[in-house]
Formats: C-alpha cells, sequence, structure tokens
C-alpha cells in the first residue's frame, strides 16, 4: 500500500488534487482545465511529469490513483 501524499492537506484539497490525477490520466484537460499551481505541486511530488503532449501520470501517480 502506499503512504497518502496528501495526508498533510485539507480533505477539500486532497480531493482536488486525486481528481486532478485522474483527469489527466483519462486526458480530459481540455473539458476539466486545472491550474498551473496544481500541475506544479503534483510534478513536485513525482507524481506526473509534463512532456510535449501535457501532462502525464507517472508510476507514483498511477500508484496513488490505484493504491
Amino acid at each position: 500500500m502506499v503512504d497518502n501524499p496528501f495526508a498533510e492537506l485539507s480533505l477539500e484539497r486532497a480531493i482536488g488534487l486525486r481528481w486532478t490525477l485522474r483527469d489527466i490520466q483519462a486526458r480530459r484537460l481540455r473539458m476539466s482545465p486545472v491550474s498551473d499551481e496544481d500541475l506544479r505541486f503534483l510534478a513536485e511530488l513525482g507524481m506526473i511529469e509534463v512532456r510535449d503532449e501535457g501532462p502525464v501520470l507517472t508510476q507514483a501517480g498511477t500508484a496513488v490513483l490505484n493504491g
């Protein structure tokens, strides 16, 4: 089981970031745009990488959603 990287955040913020990860995974960013701040935060945690085609989940990001 993966530790909760969002444990120190408010419940509302943690839920929002998990939805952001789901939106990135499903490639729904045109319908559900995310803030640059959220992308930067998730990248700092190592959960996403920003590539030419846009943000993609890393193994850590996938583990958080599946964990």
